[in-house]
């Protein structure tokens, strides 16, 4: 099987690419390092793909922009993909608004390109699409909701499980982040059901892992280990940092989308997430980590929220696991974070050697 995985960096990319090299499989990777555009220094990938470069054994690097419909004609005319997993974004909520023009080329012109090279080239592929939550904005807001010490929580026992897919998608404030992600859910969906084809759309929640390139404005969980490991300040931005959020391991992730390319749906639509076994406020989180790192995590309180931010959300993945029963959550939230921890330990010896 030849498989293409765009944003190959990337945590969710990086992890496809060695699951999928290690099974044996011809991975193509695509990606030119635009999260070091999108957020500097901090989030550079060149890193991870060094490691991917020393680590996989029938693995292929392309340096390629997903804008560039020139080169993607290239590749797909030079080669035939049995399974293709986008992942390459912007995936930033707050810095969206800065890039306007660039988070919505990337994320939703970006996809359409890759959706229409399938369809003129790789037909018969299975192509996994790497939507966000925030396709839903801040409508999961609306469910009643109670304060208590740590967390905020659902006030009702029938929202328990979380968000579902029947949330609505419109008639509210998303970010431009939001939006233009939306535009290339809708886009992908519309391939699986007007053309047939095998295209499936992934809801993500907090996705995390130890290759995660967490900066401030993206990437809570790998970003707040990063702060308690270097002695930073961590700020919290709103909601007496009381907000919930579910976190899945990466490896988690793939699975998801390998029993979906087992058994595909045209134009289907899933959340994925932790849900709620995985979920924690961003004030558990940080009495988790210090128990784990044996250190205070420092942080700092910015009373006004980000915009369009949820409250609680907590992914309801009944329906994808009523299709695929054979797939669970194999690392726990305890887990992740161990996993970080070391991670960023290696990191800094690595750094200072």
């Amino acid at each position: 099987m030849r498989v293409l995985v765009t944003g190959s960096n990337g945590l969710i990319g990086s992890e496809a690419v060695r699951y999928y090299d290690g099974e044996g499989h011809e991975v193509i990777g695509i990606d030119n390092n635009m999260r070091a555009v999108f957020f500097g220094p901090a989030g550079d990938t060149s890193w991870n793909l060094r490691n991917l470069e020393e680590s996989t054994r029938n693995f292929t690097h392309y340096d390629i922009d997903i804008r560039d419909r020139f080169r993607l004609t290239s590749l797909f005319e030079s080669m035939r993909f049995d399974l293709i997993i986008h992942c390459a974004a912007q995936p930033s909520h707050d810095r969206a608004c800065d890039i306007p023009f660039l988070d919505f080329e990337v994320n939703a012109l970006g996809t359409l390109n890759l959706l229409e090279m399938a369809r003129r080239f790789s037909r018969e592929c299975t192509l996994i699409f790497m939507s966000t939550n925030k396709v839903y904005g801040d409508a999961p807001n609306e469910v009643p909701m109670m304060e208590l010490d740590r967390r905020y929580e659902y006030a009702n026992a029938e929202d328990w499980v979380g968000i579902d897919e029947e949330c609505r998608i419109d008639r509210c404030l998303h970010s431009l982040f939001g939006a233009s992600k939306l535009a290339a859910d809708v886009a992908a969906q519309e391939y699986g059901r007007y053309f047939g084809m095998n295209v499936g759309v992934f809801r993500g929640g907090c996705l995390t892992g130890r290759s995660h390139s967490g900066v401030e404005l993206h990437g809570f969980l790998s970003y707040l280990v990063k702060v308690a490991m270097s002695g930073g300040t961590y700020k919290v931005f709103g909601y007496k940092g009381k907000q919930v959020r579910d976190n899945i391991h990466s490896y988690d992730v793939i699975q998801a989308f390998e029993s979906f390319r087992r058994a595909p749906r045209a134009g289907e639509v899933y959340n994925l997430g932790g849900c709620r076994e995985n979920s924690v406020s961003i004030l558990e989180a940080i009495d988790l980590i210090a128990e784990i790192c044996g250190r205070q995590v420092n942080w700092s309180y910015v009373d006004t929220n980000r915009i369009g931010d949820h409250i609680c959300y907590i992914s309801d993945m009944s329906k994808f696991k009523s299709h695929y029963p054979e797939w669970r959550i194999t690392r726990s939230l305890t887990d992740i974070l161990a996993e970080m921890a070391e991670s960023e330990l290696e990191r800094r010896v690595g750094a200072k050697n």
